[in-house]
């Protein structure tokens, strides 16, 4: 019996109906002993944890492009600290801001340093 290549597999795959194909996959489970729905989901996971790391981010304060009072004021309001407080992260560029948010909580932070004159970004 000739070696059969990936794409001849394939291609023998698109040409099944749908029944045909239950009947390869209940075939492979009892040949082989593994369920083709358990490697698709071991080879999602790392997709998974990737996207899971996007649900946490911070908020980057750059450089102040020579408007430091009105990002240190708006740094003071978005964080309710103390004017000090804000002199301290914007005197020490790059800072972040704010670490272990939401994506949809770092978007007003970085619209309102963006709007007093700051390069922002998202990490």
């Amino acid at each position: 019996m000739a070696k059969l290549t990936k794409e001849t597999f394939v291609e023998s795959l698109k040409e099944m109906s749908i029944k045909e194909v239950m009947e390869l996959v209940e075939a492979m489970k009892e040949e082989f002993g593994v369920d083709p729905a358990a490697a698709v989901a071991v080879a999602a996971a790392p997709g998974e944890a990737a996207e899971a790391a996007k649900t946490s981010v911070k908020v980057v304060l750059k450089a102040d492009n020579g408007k430091k009072v009105q990002i240190i004021k708006a740094v003071k309001d978005l964080l309710g600290g103390s004017l000090m407080d804000a002199k301290k992260i914007v005197d020490n560029l790059p800072a972040v801001v704010k670490e272990n948010i939401k994506p949809e909580e770092a978007e007003p932070i970085r619209a309102a340093l963006v709007e007093a004159g700051a390069e922002v970004s998202v990490e």
